[in-house]
């Protein structure tokens, strides 16, 4: 099946619309079961200098602190007691890390370690042909090895749960590529914005994925997004927010609220966050469907 180049120029500076918008949002609810954390956290920031190969990864990787919750990432701040599922984070063409913390800061709050690679240099060529997929696996492998490292985060990170992947825009197809291009078998919750078809579904990954995604993209049609989530196997849901262009949702709390307690649940077995995912989503302009 043909998939679709869909970046025309000029488009570069949409893939990191609305990321601003998003705040920190109230803390989560506190009935949680399998150890799913009851309140948020402050966020910490420490940053490595990654290969893969003779490509640089540099990576931003945030994670639960101690401290007061709120306010922006403390670089090298302490971490908080407890171990803590991989969540890692891909930004969109021309964006950062550090321009995506609206939708990074809310995750690590939530109880999740989320490396952000930084790929300054890298073009959506470098996702069709699955390259950022393994960037991204990489970064997993790195991260995931801090755990008996001689680092701040050894002993913090769960390396038994899966790992979950989102992204937005260029990043969302990063993300979906590593269910079907370039997959990796570790990811076991995924969560593509904005993203477009990548290819079929890989056998060997099995994931719960959440589509989110605006039904006027222009940059990204929402025709190939929807595409994408026929083909994969459940469990799955789409968000759609119906007049939505390419980024302007990320300002809704529905979008930070529902991609979290995605998480929650895919990571953490948090069933309670599952049971509330629609009420998370649902609103006059949004429609949610979920085969779970």
């Amino acid at each position: 099946m043909q998939r679709r180049s869909f970046l025309r120029a000029g488009a570069a500076g949409a893939a990191g619309l609305g990321l601003g918008l998003l705040g920190a949002g109230p803390a989560l609810a506190t009935v949680t079961p399998l150890g799913a954390p009851a309140t948020t956290f402050a966020v910490g920031v420490r940053q490595y200098n990654w290969m893969r190969g003779n490509r640089r990864i540099t990576t931003s990787v945030y994670y639960p602190a101690k401290g007061t919750p709120g306010g922006n990432p403390v670089t090298n701040a302490p971490v908080a007691d407890g171990v803590f599922p991989v969540c890692e984070y891909t930004h969109g063409l021309g964006g950062s890390p550090q321009g995506a913390l609206a939708i990074i800061r809310p995750m690590a709050a939530a109880g999740f370690i989320v490396p952000g690679p930084h790929f300054g240099s890298a073009g959506i060529g470098d996702t069709y042909n699955g390259n950022l997929g393994r960037d991204v696996s990489e970064v997993i492998t790195r991260t995931l090895a801090l755990n008996t490292a001689n680092d701040p985060l050894r002993g913090h990170i769960n390396t038994t749960a899966g790992v979950g992947a989102y992204g937005h825009s260029m990043g969302g197809m990063t993300t979906h590529s590593l269910l079907t291009i370039a997959p990796d078998p570790r990811i076991t919750a995924a969560i593509p914005l904005a993203c477009v078809d990548m290819g079929n579904p890989a056998a060997s990954v099995k994931a719960k994925v959440l589509f989110v995604h605006g039904d006027r993209d222009n940059t990204c049609p929402y025709s190939s997004a929807r595409q994408a989530y026929q083909e994969l196997p459940r469990p799955k849901a789409f968000l759609t927010f119906r007049g939505g262009d390419h980024g302007n949702y990320f300002g809704d709390s529905r979008t930070r609220t529902t991609i979290v307690d995605w998480m929650r649940w895919g990571l953490y077995a948090d069933t309670v966050a599952r049971d509330r995912l629609r009420t998370d989503a649902s609103s006059s302009g949004t429609t949610w469907e979920a085969e779970l």
